[in-house]
């Protein structure tokens, strides 16, 4: 490596930790200790150390650089300024303020340089661990020899807070045990948090615990001795597994009066204070958010010399290209998002079957056709493939010695599984597909949340949807899940109705992009509906259609998703032997309904005139939007019980006497 004047590091090094000081100071917002802690790796890696290029800040083969400890986000914003990227001295300037490039936490696709939406502690680091594993895989699927066409690292800064997180020991454990040798993580060891010193909560030994997970470990006496980092930095890269490298750091390095307190970890130093930092570091330079010359001139140069591993690159993958064509153009249309046009050749049509077909087991089948002709489409499950049946059987699973398997055991993991996941997504050229049972959605909360704030084309199955699960109990029957589920923005949920509105909700998912989308599954068998004689089933992209119609007026409908669907058909026939105009209407997906015109609403649910019904095993939270006020919620508001599957149907009333009866009830008041 070049040396580089001292002075000139050191400076750099200053500049950082004065811009961010500077930033949240205007801001009157924010957390300046991790910054001025953390200055000197940021500034290693992305001047020293990383291969990335601030003019094509999507090149496939960059280093990535995860912020872990989102809320050090001007560390990031400065680093990325001064690098080169699209973030000028104003957008600094603009920290936290509306409609800014610099918000409080990083957001992945809103400013240049982001790799990834952080701030909740522990997601960054475990979504990074998604982003080794789909390097892994591509790697594996289109690397040849003389040709390694994706081969980079992944760096990330966490902190305390994301080592006492759950989420960390969960994707830290599954990382060494695949041994993902390209992921190199800071450990920011400040000993700060916000109630005081960690050691009033947290005294486990970091290090040990990552040698158990078997991560290779290192240990930075002193962060500003940029020596040390480069040792650290080596040994890691040479060690075949994932590497943590723990840094003695001062939260507010160089604040003379509240350096190493939590009184700099969240609030601004104050104008006298900084000014001291300033007197602290011998910065002459009159005004704030000054970039010295010679800091501007050796990042030029740095970028300048940064677009050369770009370059390179590029003449690598035309040779490539010339020599493997067709892995060369996949590879392309993998990044890009495209699906292949044979995408859905072998997508399964289910005939008519009265005794039908669990939806889990109908999902199986549309999976492994899918699989076929989307090679990039992976799966994985929380210790459930043989429940969740989302195996692609023709593949092996993904492990250390088979980096090209598409299925991911993740064991009993299923928050780190979503951020993995997650990871995956953001990373790029791979579908990701994580499954386990509904109720367990709740382990998956934070990481779908940001998925859906990412806008990632990521896919959650979810089985077991409903009291059909049995007897389990309530402990594992879904109640609020629907819902809870349905609340996120930017997220889309399905519960089909039979097998054919599964491989539909198939369909639209692996096509979606801009968000991610759940498939919610049966345990128990469903009637396969006859097309001829209900609606089509491509009405399933408008979110909710026309499934029957019974008689020529409309004075019921009845509005139903997944299992309740079959026994609503029945209620309907009945209903219309008593001379009543029915119509049942599937409604897979609420927020697709949503998006539709009003027209094509008010067709399907008419505003007046009728009386509205929902039939759902589920909360009846939401329902009312569709019903109205003087409609009919069937649902349920309390959880379940252990017992057969058919004797609690008829406990709760999901029958379609019991549906009927109520209807009748509503009817005759």
């Amino acid at each position: 490596m070049k040396p580089v004047d001292a002075r000139v590091e050191e400076l750099s090094i200053n500049t950082i930790r004065i811009l961010a000081a500077e930033a949240i100071q205007k801001a009157n917002s924010g957390h300046p200790g991790m910054p001025m802690g953390c200055a000197p790796i940021a500034y290693y890696l992305f001047s020293r150390v990383m291969k990335h290029n601030p003019e094509n800040s999507g090149w496939i083969n960059r280093d990535r650089f995860i912020l872990s400890a989102g809320h050090g986000s001007m560390l990031l914003y400065s680093i990325l300024h001064l690098s080169g990227y699209k973030i000028s001295l104003d957008d600094l300037k603009q920290f936290r303020q509306s409609d800014s490039l610099t918000p409080g936490h990083p957001e992945y696709g809103h400013t240049d340089g982001v790799e990834l939406t952080t701030g909740p502690l522990g997601q960054g680091f475990s979504t990074a661990v998604g982003m080794a594993i789909a390097q892994e895989f591509l790697a594996a699927r289109f690397n040849r020899e003389n040709f390694p066409v994706i081969d980079h690292y992944i760096y990330g800064i966490c902190s305390d807070g994301d080592m006492m997180e759950g989420i960390s020991h969960e994707a830290a454990s599954l990382a060494g045990h695949l041994g993902l040798g390209k992921l190199v993580f800071f450990y920011d060891n400040n000993g700060i948090s916000i109630d005081g010193k960690t050691s009033v909560t947290f005294t486990e030994d970091v290090k040990k615990r990552f040698e158990a997970y078997n991560w290779h470990t290192e240990t930075v006496s002193d962060v500003n001795d940029l020596s040390l980092i480069e040792t650290a930095l080596a040994k890691a890269k040479a060690d075949s597994r994932p590497s943590l490298i723990i840094t003695s750091t001062h939260i507010g390095f160089g604040s003379p009066n509240k350096q190493d307190t939590s009184e700099v970890h969240g609030s601004p130093l104050g104008d006298t204070e900084i000014q001291l930092v300033k007197e602290k570091f011998n910065w002459n330079y009159e005004g704030s958010f000054t970039v010295p010359e010679e800091v501007s001139k050796y990042f030029s140069d740095v970028k300048h010399n940064l677009a050369k591993y770009n370059e390179e690159w590029n003449t690598l993958f035309v040779s490539y290209k010339d020599k493997y064509p067709a892995e060369a153009k996949e590879l392309l249309e993998f990044f890009s998002g495209k699906l292949p046009e044979k995408a859905f050749a072998n997508l399964p049509q289910f005939p008519e079957d009265a005794k039908g077909i669990a939806t889990r087991q109908a999902g199986s089948k549309v999976i492994n056709a899918l699989a076929e002709n989307i090679k990039n489409l992976i799966t994985g499950s929380a210790d459930l493939f043989a429940s969740n049946n989302t195996k692609i059987t023709s593949s092996p699973a993904f492990s250390k010695s088979d980096r090209a398997g598409r299925n991911i055991y993740y064991g009993i993991r299923e928050h780190a599984m979503g951020a993995i996941a997650n990871g995956m997504a953001v990373y790029g050229g791979v579908i990701p597909v994580c499954s386990t049972f509904m109720v367990f959605s709740d382990y998956m909360k934070p990481a779908i949340r940001l998925a859906a704030i990412m806008k990632l084309r990521v896919i959650y199955i979810f089985t077991h949807d409903s009291i059909g699960v049995g007897e389990d109990g309530p402990t594992h029957q879904p109640i609020e899940h629907f819902a809870a589920l349905r609340v996120i923005p930017n997220s889309i949920v399905f519960r089909p109705c039979d097998a054919n509105e599964t491989a539909e909700a198939w369909k639209y998912a692996v096509s979606s992009k801009g968000a991610p989308v759940t498939i919610a599954l049966t345990r128990q068998n469903l009637p396969v509906l006859n097309r001829n004689e209900y609606g089509a089933v491509s009405g399933l992209e408008k979110g909710a259609y026309t499934l029957i119609q019974y008689g020529d007026k409309v004075d019921v409908v009845i509005i139903a998703t997944g299992s309740e669907v079959h026994p609503s058909i029945s209620a309907a026939k009945a209903l219309h032997e008593k001379g009543y105009g029915v119509r049942v209407v599937s409604m897979p997906s609420m927020e697709l309904f949503d998006r539709q015109t009003e027209e094509y609403r008010n067709s399907v649910i008419p505003k007046s005139g009728c009386l509205k019904v929902s039939v759902e095993a589920g909360v009846t939270y939401g329902w009312a939007k569709y019903t109205g006020s003087d409609g009919v919620n069937i649902g349920l508001d309390t959880f379940g019980a252990s017992a057969p599957e058919k004797a609690l149907w008829i406990k709760y009333g999901f029958t379609p006497d019991a549906i009927t009866e109520k209807i009748l009830k509503a009817l005759n008041k």
